[in-house]
């Protein structure tokens, strides 16, 4: 147990240092681009950070278990704006400009109906995965026809910015971001399977946290270096990423059958959690949300554990 701890902390260590220089670089990359921010966010930001759950997905599939995937993308989902989110929030409020955070706050939103949609017959098949990579891969195309509009209105940055020693700061990011992960999961799973939960829920409420840890460092970096959209983006494209292609990855290898009744939690607070994440007037998200999102994530993680066959 005294490892599993020491692998915790030094995650939590790494993620720091690669969140500095994946934010640095990716700010850096929009700037050169002329892409907005957002854009960043939810497209490198989002799928660099998401690699962790890309990596369980695989593993999960390839060792008999894909419900451990499923539970890590359906509980990540929740996990990154109600404990992320959340805890970035309730320190001080965001203000987001980018008018692109609205598509990807709508497509996170109905991620949880399409998910329920495909998997209510309680099995999870090939069909279903290339469903929802059709729907990721849609989504995709309408955030770099946004880009592209955003960079043909705009000027060129009068500061020249090297796109060699950006893309080597998200490079070298994303790699502590990864090994950081990998720490946190190894140690999350250590003591999630120490206390015998079912696979899913290893997933959903011990892994889950686990592999948040690169969306944690980055949206609190782009917080405190005050990019938003950055770290707004990064929460709305993991939720788009994680459900619709990471979860399919691991179908298209295995197909599986799905308990229902236990991934009702993670669902309906995924939509809920998004839902009330929605930018008000001029952009801004206050901070009595990121209190009350927090709230409800202990609620989930209690009903959760409560839909566990080992509860």
């Amino acid at each position: 147990m005294t490892a599993a701890i020491l692998y915790l902390l030094a995650g939590v260590v790494l993620a720091w240092f690669g969140g500095e220089l994946f934010v640095r670089g990716g700010v850096g990359i929009a700037a050169w681009a002329r892409w907005p921010t957002a854009v960043i966010g939810v497209t490198v930001a989002a799928f660099g950070t998401s690699a962790p759950e890309l990596m369980v997905a695989i593993h999960a599939a390839h060792d008999g278990v894909p419900q451990i995937s499923l539970g890590d993308v359906l509980g990540s989902n929740v996990v990154n704006v109600s404990l992320v989110l959340a805890l970035v929030l309730s320190f001080s409020g965001m203000k987001v400009e980018d008018s692109g955070v609205l598509r990807d706050w709508f497509v996170a939103l109905i991620v949880p109906g399409v998910v329920y949609l495909l998997l209510m017959d309680g099995w999870f098949s090939r069909t279903d995965a290339v469903i929802m990579m059709g729907c990721f891969f849609a989504w995709l195309l309408a955030v770099i026809s946004h880009a592209r509009a955003h960079a043909a209105s705009h000027a060129a940055p009068a500061q020249k910015v090297s796109a060699g020693k950006m893309v080597g700061c998200i490079l070298l990011g994303l790699a502590l971001l990864i090994g950081s992960a990998q720490f946190v999961v190894h140690g999350g799973k250590t003591i999630a399977t120490a206390l015998g939960w079912s696979p899913f829920i290893v997933g959903s409420v011990i892994v889950a946290v686990a592999t948040s840890t690169p969306e944690l460092a980055t949206t609190l970096i782009a917080r405190i270096r005050g990019h938003h959209d950055v770290g707004l983006g990064n929460i709305l494209g993991s939720s788009v990423f994680n459900a619709f292609f990471i979860a399919s990855v691991a179908a298209l290898i295995q197909p599986y059958k799905v308990n229902l009744p236990e991934i009702m939690p993670s669902l309906f607070f995924g939509a809920l959690t998004t839902l009330l994440i929605i930018p008000g007037p001029g952009g801004c998200i206050g901070r009595f949300r990121g209190i009350l999102l927090l709230a409800i994530y202990a609620t989930y993680v209690m009903l959760s554990l409560d839909q566990s066959p080992t509860h």
